[in-house]
C-alpha cells in the first residue's frame, strides 16, 4: 500500500468518494484518520460528511459532522450532524443498523451546545427504554 500522506489531496478525495459510493465508508473514514490536521484534512472531512449523508451512510456522516462542528461552529455542521444522527436512529428502528449504535449517537449528540439536542436525546432515550436497549 502507498503511504497516504504522500498522496495528493485530489487523489485522496476521489479515493474517499469511491469508497463511499461503493458502500465502504469506514475506509474513507480511515483515510481521514491518517491525515495530519490541515486544510486538506478539513476538506476531506467535509467530503466524507456530505457524501456519506447523500448515500445514507449516516454513522460516518454523523462522526464527520461532529468533528467539523467541533473545529468550526458553523450552524450547517450542526444541521448535518442532527440529520445524520436522526437518519441513523431511523435505520436502527428499522433494523438496518445495530441497536448498540444508539449509544454512540447519544455521545455524538452530547458534543453539541445546541438547545435542540436535549429534545432529540429525550426521544431517543425513551425509544431505547421502551425497546429495552441499554444506552448507559
Amino acid at each position: 500500500k502507498a503511504v497516504v500522506s504522500t498522496q495528493s489531496t485530489g487523489y485522496l478525495g476521489w479515493l474517499a468518494r469511491c469508497y463511499i459510493m461503493n458502500r465502504k465508508p469506514r475506509l474513507a473514514w480511515e483515510l481521514y484518520l491518517k491525515q495530519e490536521t490541515s486544510s486538506e484534512s478539513f476538506s476531506l472531512l467535509q467530503l466524507i460528511a456530505n457524501d456519506c449523508y447523500k448515500m445514507g451512510q449516516f454513522y460516518y456522516s454523523a462522526k464527520a459532522f461532529d468533528v467539523l462542528e467541533r473545529l468550526d461552529p458553523n450552524p450547517e455542521y450542526w444541521e448535518g450532524k442532527r440529520g445524520a444522527c436522526i437518519g441513523l436512529f431511523q435505520q436502527i428502528i428499522a433494523g438496518h443498523e445495530p441497536r448498540e449504535t444508539l449509544r454512540e449517537i447519544l455521545a455524538i449528540l452530547r458534543n453539541t451546545g445546541n438547545a435542540q439536542v436535549d429534545y432529540i436525546i429525550r426521544i431517543m432515550k425513551k425509544w431505547a427504554k421502551d425497546n429495552r436497549v441499554s444506552v448507559t
